[in-house]
């Protein structure tokens, strides 16, 4: 081993396990490794867990000899996942992911039976199909048999941390998207557990964010080609290991341009937002993570890319060539429905079209569309009671866009950061594990590491306040018009 030791952060999300390897003085990446998980399709987005751990043992060998200097490692893993082990410790059935809906009328019940604002007092918020809870009451409805072997209730990252050091355990940023742990209180609800059938028992010890879960197990081990004294730490979702990857402050906000969308901020105090539009997470450092997720972010401008036949490189120039307000065209991006409790059943539409409308107005439409929808996302954050007042992060595959940085700076009038670093959740939980064993705190790491830092994207000058606060005003209507 070398006089440089080597953390792996492991981002294990929805389509891939993704492996960093950096160096702990100096957050250097020396090694990547990536492996790809079986493709997934709503309502039933199901996964065989084993199937995340082979790609784990995958992408770890692609290190290759950096290996040998590796002393920790951490997993931030897709949020609110459902994977059930019997009492052999063995996997009862494939795991839900968070975009399966088959619990949706679950979630409905649930709500309408304890009421949205009791729910968000409980937890810090509404149950939708996404959380943990609602799927384990589908099971227990649907699949009476497999739910009467359950012994161990986890999440994806707590299952991977399983499978590392033989520990049930999580951390409190992941465990709060379960919908049965509160992160005001700080621990399981018991009331919660019982209403599905779960014994407390049964559901994984929540570490603080720098206690070690232990080192890898003699079989882990083997299999990653690493040493059996490997720290491993307690890992999070990967929203929370992004914003430790981003070196979030509080006051700082991230909009995450993916398929789908998410916004959120680091906030000192937790939120309870009955309305079930933010989500009040804890994340991994103490601290809390409010959260708004939307289900159409950039599937909408491939949808556009492809009605208009284009390349992506021609409909970012399209968008960029045609002025703000696109003509008068304005897109209600909800393609996919947005399934929260005030818009059940939405869907697209895309107003104000002429004979005289363009390709660009049209491909401008697309991208504005999707931007409303985002800085809609964090209104409500601040209507949460969240401070938004800091930087504004973009993040995600829609930040590579030219034509996403500069509508998101025109319309939310903000600068916008473009943070150089890609894989932030790997980064985030690679963040954890050097602090977990260097005794920096995680602030330190993440500042050490030049975390944060980007290309910042600022407000076309020739964009008025005036001239977005009615284009606002107009997609407002829209959208009001539509639920």
């Amino acid at each position: 081993m070398s006089n440089d030791p080597v953390v792996l952060g492991v981002d294990s999300s929805t389509q891939s396990t993704k492996v960093e390897a950096r160096r702990v003085a100096t957050g250097e990446v020396v090694g990547v490794g990536r492996a790809s998980h079986a493709p997934t399709e709503p309502p039933r987005s199901e996964q065989d867990p084993a199937e995340w751990w082979a790609a784990l043992v995958e992408a770890v060998g692609q290190l290759g000899d950096v290996r040998h200097d590796v002393v920790a490692i951490s997993v931030a893993g897709q949020q609110h996942g459902m994977v059930v082990l019997d009492g052999d410790d063995q996997v009862v059935r494939p795991a839900k992911l968070w975009n399966d809906t088959e619990s949706a009328e679950e979630a409905a019940a649930m709500v309408d039976d304890l009421g949205a604002g009791a729910w968000a007092d409980a937890c810090g918020s509404v149950p939708v199909a996404a959380f943990t809870i609602t799927k384990v009451a589908w099971l227990a409805e649907h699949e009476p048999e497999s739910f009467a072997r359950i012994a161990k209730v986890m999440l994806p990252h707590d299952y991977l941390t399983f499978r590392l050091c033989g520990r049930s355990v999580t951390d409190r940023g992941d465990v709060s998207g379960t919908g049965w742990w509160s992160p005001t209180i700080g621990d399981y609800d018991d009331d919660l557990l019982e209403r599905i059938g779960i014994d407390p028992a049964m559901v994984p010890e929540v570490l603080g964010p720098l206690d070690s879960a232990g080192t890898l197990t003699a079989d882990a081990a083997a299999a990653l080609g690493l040493a059996e004294t490997v720290i491993v730490g307690p890992g999070s979702g990967d929203n929370m290991g992004a914003a430790l990857g981003l070196g979030l402050r509080p006051e700082d906000v991230v909009i995450s341009l993916g398929t789908s969308g998410t916004i959120y901020g680091v906030s000192e105090v937790p939120t309870a937002d009955s309305t079930g539009a933010v989500a009040g997470f804890a994340d991994a450092t103490g601290r809390f993570l409010p959260l708004v997720c939307t289900l159409n972010a950039t599937k909408v401008t491939e949808a556009v890319r492809s009605w208009l036949d284009v390349d992506h490189e021609q409909l970012n120039t399209l968008a960029l060539a045609a002025d703000l307000g696109a003509g008068g065209v304005i897109m209600l991006p909800y393609f996919d429905g947005e399934r929260t409790p005030n818009r059940p059943n939405a869907s697209g539409e895309m107003v104000g079209l002429r004979p005289t409308t363009s390709r660009g107005q049209m491909a401008r439409a697309g991208f504005e569309g999707v931007v409303h929808a985002m800085l809609d996302g964090l209104e409500a954050l601040g209507a949460a009671g969240v401070s938004i007042t800091g930087r504004l992060l973009l993040v995600g595959g829609g930040a590579k866009s030219d034509a996403y940085r500069q509508i998101m700076a025109d319309l939310s009038q903000r600068e916008v950061t473009v943070p150089f670093e890609d894989e932030v959740v790997a980064t985030g939980a690679g963040v954890q594990a050097a602090a977990l064993v260097s005794g920096d705190s995680l602030e330190a790491v993440a500042e050490r590491w030049g975390l944060g830092d980007g290309e910042v994207v600022a407000p076309s000058p020739d964009v008025t306040a005036e001239q977005v606060a009615d284009l606002r005003a107009r997609y407002g209507e829209l959208r009001d018009r539509s639920v």
